[in-house]
Order: structure tokens, then C-alpha cells, then sequence
């Protein structure tokens, strides 16, 4: 068992929570939590190693065999994990990097597109909504924060293990959806329809920017319709991951119909 804070292992651990480049070195990511822990393994993830506390982890943990089980004393969890009521397990994983071409698609695609996102926990909330409805993907282009950052997996409350995420560049993606026939949304206030007035039954990508600067000219070029959601207050906008689930959920409502 590890009883200090100042080993070796805890102090890996540790950087591996803080540093994207050390993540992005080694392939390798943090999980903090039983259901996180869970989600991450039906997803087909590999867990490298699991520190796990006895005295809070009351239930054992269903843990493949190939994961190293590292016992850690009520002290070293507290240091490395980031909440409480995660049942006692920290664990590692091995990073999966995919790309556009990896994605399986359905035959009438749901695609959520943030560009230039760079608060971790906005990513996670718009992945959790891209799972509530079906979504077939999120696509981050030209991404400002680190797919596996923990901030966005803490936010994401599995979602980041069950709805595929890719990052890249705009152009690529744009060229992608050009190629299998996927009709792009951006949403904007210049120049746009209300949201509910857009048809999105087809194989769509809604695609959302900043809350600051909004989408560039490249996205707005490229777009086959601007939608936008009314603002009928003093405000001109809303967070990213409400925007998402507005337009996600509509987008649920006209599929349900279009089947009836």
C-alpha cells in the first residue's frame, strides 16, 4: 500500500491529472469515479493501472485482470482525487485518438461541431447532451483544450467513453461532411432562421463557436443554412452546452415526427 504523497507513482499520477503534454506523451489518461470507471470499460478502454482506497471502496471493483490494482491509504486519495463520493478508485487509461475515418456513422448522421472550444467543462456538458440524444459524434476543430482533460471527463459523467469525439482541423472537416453528403447548420445571429423553421431530419452537423468571438468566416462560408435560437431577453447568447442541447433536442423532435 502507498502511504506517502511523495511517491514516485503519486507524483506521475499526479502530473498526468495537470499536464495535456504529459498525457499526450505517454497516450495515457485519468479516471476518477466508479460509475466513470464503469462507463470507461464498456467502452472498451484499457485501464493500465487503479489506485484504489480500501477503507472507501467498501464495494469491490469488477476490474479486468490485466489492470494493475494499486492500494493507497485514505491520505494519498485525498491528494489525488479531485471530488469526493468517487468510491475510492483513481484509475489510468490508454488514450484512443481517432479521426474523422473512424467514425461509423448511421445512415442519417447527428453531428455536433464546437469550434475552437476552450473550457473543458463546456465540452463535457455538450457531450452529455450529444448522448442524451443520440448523437452520432462530436467533432472538435482546432481545438484550445485537451480531449482528455480531467475537467472535461468529471463534466462529461461518462459521456466522454460513450459518444466517439475527434479533433480536427476545420478544413478537414469541412471536406469530410462535403464528401458523404452531410448538410451543415451553423448557428449565428447574422444573417439566420429560427432553429425550429430549418429542417435537420437528413444527415446534419450543427455547428457552434465561441461564446466570445462566435464562428469564423470558414464555417460561415461553408454552411448550408445559419440557424439561431431567439434571445429574447438582454443577452445576445447562451452557454455553448445550453445552444447545443436547444438545437440537439430539436433536432431529436423533427426525426420523431418525420417517423410518424
Amino acid at each position: 500500500m502507498i502511504t506517502s504523497t511523495g511517491n514516485q507513482r503519486i507524483k506521475h499520477l499526479l502530473l498526468l491529472g495537470q499536464k495535456a503534454s504529459q498525457r499526450r506523451a505517454e497516450g495515457l489518461f485519468i479516471v476518477e469515479g466508479r460509475r466513470e470507471v464503469e462507463h470507461c470499460l464498456a467502452a472498451g478502454f484499457m485501464l493500465r493501472t487503479a489506485f484504489v482506497c480500501p477503507e472507501i471502496a467498501t464495494v469491490p471493483f469488477a476490474l479486468p485482470q490485466h489492470t494493475e490494482i494499486v492500494p493507497v491509504s485514505p491520505n494519498v486519495y485525498e491528494r489525488i482525487a479531485y471530488r469526493g463520493g468517487t468510491e475510492g478508485i483513481v484509475a489510468v487509461a490508454e488514450a484512443r485518438n481517432l479521426t474523422l475515418h473512424d467514425l461509423r456513422l448511421s445512415s442519417s448522421p447527428l453531428i455536433v461541431v464546437l469550434e475552437s472550444v476552450e473550457k473543458p467543462g463546456n465540452l463535457g456538458a455538450v457531450l452529455r447532451s450529444a448522448d442524451a440524444a443520440g448523437a452520432d459524434a462530436v467533432v472538435v476543430c482546432d481545438p484550445l483544450t485537451d480531449l482528455y482533460n480531467p475537467n472535461l471527463i468529471r463534466a462529461a459523467v461518462g459521456a466522454a467513453f460513450t459518444v466517439p469525439c475527434v479533433a480536427c482541423r476545420t478544413e478537414e472537416c469541412i471536406d469530410f461532411f462535403r464528401n458523404r453528403g452531410i448538410r451543415v447548420l451553423t448557428a449565428q445571429l447574422q444573417d439566420s432562421s429560427l432553429y425550429y423553421d430549418t429542417p435537420m431530419t437528413g444527415p446534419t452537423a450543427i455547428v457552434m463557436g465561441t461564446e466570445a468571438t462566435g464562428l469564423t468566416e470558414r464555417w460561415r462560408r461553408a454552411a448550408d443554412a445559419h440557424i439561431r435560437i431567439p434571445m429574447l431577453g438582454h443577452l445576445d447568447s447562451l452557454n455553448v452546452s445550453v445552444s447545443a442541447a436547444v438545437l440537439l433536442y430539436e433536432a431529436v423532435r423533427q426525426r420523431k415526427m418525420q417517423k410518424k
